[in-house]
This record gives structure tokens, C-alpha cells and sequence, in this order.
């Protein structure tokens, strides 16, 4: 239970604002006086080197850090709902040579219950993908080139040139030798990554001459991406099993796509929604008819009615971009009207202008009449 759990910077003896090196130090101090080898039989001194490596297991990872320090126990362990980091007893941290580095420089050498040769999954690959406004609204098919690691073609992935693979004699294939040190006056047992054959359990006597021995080269893939409908600029898809081999047997890795939308020269997003502003004429404003309002799904003729002002909105319903993966639900098209002042007007145009406005009436500029009579009251 979380009540039942200490501050994870207490039990490291830390502050809350301690830097990686002073979490680390903290850790190897205290790991070196509570580990078992150093204190057999003991319980009470097991359950602290558990609850140190729980504490360290979190606050050395700077993104378990965060989660923890938002969200508190919740943050990291999903027996309490939140993801992240689960604790499973000593088998959790692989033993009581874990955590990797900490114990190869504590230990001598660092221990993983997981084996060398155990399948592993291949690493993902980041992609950025331009497309057009249009593609991003209705989807698209593109091509995608980007390099990625595979097994070598000439050894087939096995690193060796003639296809000879012996069994490492130094730890007879497990990838791992037992190292014992003397520290304190007190033998110390660790497992580490065997020398021979750098973990892998196998020798490859007559390397791979194209990679070298390692049975992965670097190569540049080129597939066909499908871009969702309705996707949004900062967004991406997956290609799953395009990425990077894995290892032994493991899968894939993936590519993820993310997607950058060039912009538009008329067009606006909000969410699923098409901004737009249109021209209209003074006459047209004045006396409404019908104006073409360019749209996604190409021109539409719309009638705007007489007065129309300025910065007055109108809504298209359903020509606005698809909902991702619902491409028939779509959102709407809302255009501006601007009344553009005629410029460069001949004489007689002026003067008709003139006896136009001479002609007006209060009712017909009700907002300026409106105006002037606050600024009656205001000065007078």
C-alpha cells in the first residue's frame, strides 16, 4: 500500500531539488552498507537495500522522476493506478547485482537476470513528413525514404563469413561470468557481461567481411506511408515492423511518422474547422448577392444578404477537415467577409460617390449615428 511507502527522497536521505550525481552517490553509499552479501540472514537489512533500489530506480530516471514528483506513488507504480515503474520484489531489479552501472562501479561488475541472447525488439525510428493542407485534410498515400539497421545481406545476420559459430568456452554460452572482489575485507560476487564474447555466448571466428562481424548494416528503405485523413500539423502515425531488426529472434521496430503541414494561402485550421476570409465589394455588401467562397471541396456560390458588415462570419456545415479515423464526420467552413474600400476612382466615380452620400439617410448608418450621438452627449 502507498501509505505504507517512504518519500523516495527520504529514504535516499536527499532533497527534493538533489542533481543526478548527488541521487547517485547518495544510493551507492547506502546500497554498499545494506547489501546482502555484506549483511547474510539479515531481513531488515534486505528490505532497506529494496526499498533503496525502488527509490533509486525512480529517481534516476529522469522521466519516472517527473511522474513521481506530479503524481506521487501513482506516478510510477502501477499498483496504484498510475503506469510507470512496477516494483516485483528483488526479481524486480534483476537481483541484488542490478541497476547496471551503479553496480559495476560499486560490485565490480553489473548483473541482469535478462539474458544477452534473450530476444530483444529492434529500436524505433523518428521520421518528419511534409504534406499540403489538402493531404493532411483528406489523407494521402507518400513516400517515405529513411535509413534503418537490417540484417546483413551477405551473412544472413549470423556476423560470420564462413557460417563457423563456436559456444563461448569462458561462459559456456550464457553471455555472463560470475566475478568475485575483495572489498572491505569481505568477498563480493557480481555477474558481468563475459569479456570473450561480449555477452552474445557465441564466437564467430571468420567475421562478416561486409559488417564487420556485428550481422547488422545500416541501409536506406524506402516505403509507401498512408497518411490518416484529418491528421493535424505536430501529429504522427505509426508504421508498425518498419523500423530497426531486432535482435535473436525479437521483432521490429517501428517508424513514426511525424507529420509537418506546409501553409495554406488561404486556408486556416481550428481543430476540425476551415478559416477563410473573402473580398466582397462595397456594392456587394450594400446590396448582398451572391459571392463564390472557395472551400476544400472546391468554389460555392453563396448569397450573403443586403448590409452585410465586416468581419461578419458565415458557416459551411461538413466542409470543414474529417475526424482521424472517421472521415465521414466532418467539421464546418467558416468564412470571414471583408468589405474592401474601392482605391484609384476616376472623377466621375468620386462625384457619385459624393451625391451617394449626400443622399443618406440615419436609418441607413444607424452604427455612425449612433456614434455621434455618444459623442454629442460626451463633449457637450
Amino acid at each position: 500500500m502507498a501509505e505504507n511507502k517512504r518519500d523516495y527522497y527520504e529514504v535516499l536521505g536527499v532533497k527534493k531539488d538533489a542533481s543526478a550525481e548527488e541521487i547517485k552517490k547518495a544510493y551507492r553509499k547506502s546500497a554498499m552498507k545494506y547489501h546482502p552479501d555484506r549483511n547474510p540472514g539479515d531481513k531488515e537489512a534486505e528490505e532497506k537495500f529494496k526499498e533503496l533500489g525502488e527509490a533509486y530506480e525512480v529517481l534516476s530516471d529522469n522521466d519516472k522522476r517527473s511522474k513521481y514528483d506530479q503524481f506521487g506513488f501513482a506516478g510510477v507504480d502501477p499498483n496504484f493506478g498510475g503506469g510507470g515503474a512496477g516494483f516485483d520484489g528483488f526479481g524486480g531489479f534483476g537481483g541484488f547485482g542490478g541497476f547496471g552501472d551503479i553496480f559495476s562501479e560499486v560490485f565490480g561488475g553489473g548483473s541482469s537476470r535478462r539474458s544477452q541472447n534473450a530476444p530483444r525488439r529492434g529500436e524505433d525510428i523518428g521520421v518528419r513528413l511534409e504534406i499540403t493542407f489538402e493531404e493532411a485534410a483528406f489523407g494521402a498515400d507518400k513516400e517515405l525514404t529513411y535509413y534503418r539497421i537490417e540484417n546483413c545481406g551477405k551473412c544472413n545476420g549470423s556476423g560470420s563469413d564462413d557460417g563457423v559459430i563456436e559456444t563461448c568456452s569462458q561462459c559456456r554460452g550464457t553471455g555472463q561470468v560470475r566475478v568475485t572482489q575483495n572489498m572491505m575485507g569481505m568477498a563480493f560476487q557480481s555477474t558481468s557481461t563475459c569479456p570473450s564474447c561480449s555477452g552474445r555466448g557465441k564466437i564467430v571466428k571468420n567475421p562478416c567481411s561486409q559488417c564487420r562481424g556485428k550481422g547488422k548494416v545500416r541501409k536506406s528503405r524506402t516505403v509507401r506511408a498512408k497518411v490518416p485523413a484529418g491528421i493535424n500539423h505536430g501529429q504522427s502515425f505509426r508504421l508498425s515492423g518498419e523500423g530497426c531488426v531486432g535482435s535473436n529472434g525479437g521483432p521490429s521496430g517501428d517508424v513514426l511518422v511525424e507529420v509537418a503541414i506546409r501553409r495554406h494561402p488561404i486556408f486556416e485550421r481550428q481543430g476540425m474547422e476551415v478559416l477563410c476570409e473573402v473580398p466582397i465589394t462595397f456594392t456587394q455588401a450594400a446590396l448582398g448577392g451572391k459571392i463564390m467562397v472557395p472551400t476544400l471541396d472546391g468554389k460555392v456560390d453563396f448569397d450573403i444578404p443586403e448590409g452585410t458588415q465586416t468581419g461578419k462570419e458565415f458557416i459551411l456545415p461538413g466542409k470543414g477537415i474529417p475526424q482521424v479515423g472517421n472521415p465521414k464526420r466532418r467539421g464546418n467552413h467558416r468564412f470571414f467577409v471583408v468589405v474592401e474600400t474601392p482605391t484609384k476612382l476616376s472623377k466621375e466615380q468620386k462625384e457619385l460617390l459624393k451625391k451617394l452620400d449626400k443622399s443618406w439617410e440615419e436609418k441607413s448608418n444607424p452604427k455612425g449615428k449612433k456614434f455621434f450621438d455618444m459623442l454629442k452627449d460626451l463633449f457637450d
